[in-house]
């Protein structure tokens, strides 16, 4: 039985408990001067503190991030009151990717989970955040979820305009983001779309992760649960590899089978099975291993510590 498989047979089993990290809002204001056409950035109202956002393809940056969620704090290990286990989890997850980059040239990972409710949002922000911070690459974050975007809200920051409308406009119009950091820049998924499908197969959509993966080092893509909706399915096909989040205890084995069925195995790097129950006196943890049936793809699976 391949290390997928044994990930797989703990979705239904046991109770879970959800780790939580006090957190508290960054005291930095960061500028978005970045663009996918390499213009200068000019001044913009969204520049001066409480403006109201740029307008889609206005120059200059589309808003300012002033700190995350409040109702997130707990849950995003970029804060000083994050534990030392979440934080941990998440920069061995990003050394096995690390690893992967150095070995097969990955670059584009589409996070995505077998059901709503999986935690993806939360796991590609906080695998974003690690990857720009404990090993300082240049990331960009995109929220690919066009019909239920969410990293908006992970960020507090306006969703005014985002890959949507880019993915909408002129081949040459700019896209507008959001620095998070020197090192993390998001570019969130703008107004909802209740049919994207369209856009996000187009070739808009491929020219812009191309473009994308010759100016950042890193590219975490967001996408909707696979359960329910075939977008991260047909999005899987433009990025190198894709990341399977699945909530232990609670997501149904038949959704999981379906969701590595949709996306196919060779397309995973990895599950990361989230919300492992940890009892007192051990500490839950992430082990890397290469599963028997996908010799080139590292699994990402969690385990007790005795």
């Amino acid at each position: 039985m391949g290390r997928i498989d044994k990930a797989l047979s703990h979705t239904s089993e046991g109770p879970t408990e959800i780790v939580t990290v006090p957190g508290a809002p960054s005291a930095e204001v960061f500028e978005s001067p970045w663009s996918f056409d390499g213009g200068p950035s000019g001044p913009s109202p969204a520049s001066t503190p409480g403006a109201a956002p740029a307008v889609p393809g206005a120059r200059g940056p589309m808003a300012l991030f002033r700190g995350f969620n409040e109702s997130l704090s707990g849950r995003i290990v970029s804060t000083p009151a994050a534990p030392a286990v979440l934080a941990e989890r998440f920069r061995r997850l990003a050394a096995s990717l690390h690893h992967a980059q150095l070995v097969d040239g990955l670059r584009t990972v589409m996070v995505t989970s077998a059901d709503p409710g999986d935690g993806k949002t939360l796991t590609s922000a906080n695998l974003a955040l690690t990857l720009s911070e404990s090993y300082r690459r240049q990331v960009l974050l995109i929220d690919a979820d066009l019909r239920r975007p969410s990293l908006h809200d992970v960020f507090n920051v306006p969703n005014v305009s985002g890959l949507n409308d880019g993915l909408k406009a002129p081949s040459d119009a700019r896209l507008n983001v959001i620095k998070i950091s020197d090192t993390l820049t998001l570019l969130p998924a703008g107004r909802p779309d209740p049919d994207p499908m369209s856009s996000l197969t187009s070739t808009r959509m491929a020219e812009i992760l191309q473009e994308a993966s010759q100016r950042f080092e890193w590219i975490i893509v967001d996408t909707a649960p696979l359960g329910l909706l075939a977008d991260a399915s047909l999005l899987a096909r433009m990025v190198d590899k894709s990341l399977l989040v699945i909530r232990a205890g609670q997501t149904p084995h038949a959704s999981v089978e379906r969701a590595v069925n949709a996306l196919g195995r060779e397309h995973i790097i990895g599950v990361v099975l989230n919300a492992v129950e940890a009892t007192a006196g051990e500490g839950a943890k992430y082990y890397y291993a290469r599963d028997s049936d996908t010799p080139d793809s590292p699994a990402v699976l969690p385990t007790r510590e005795g």
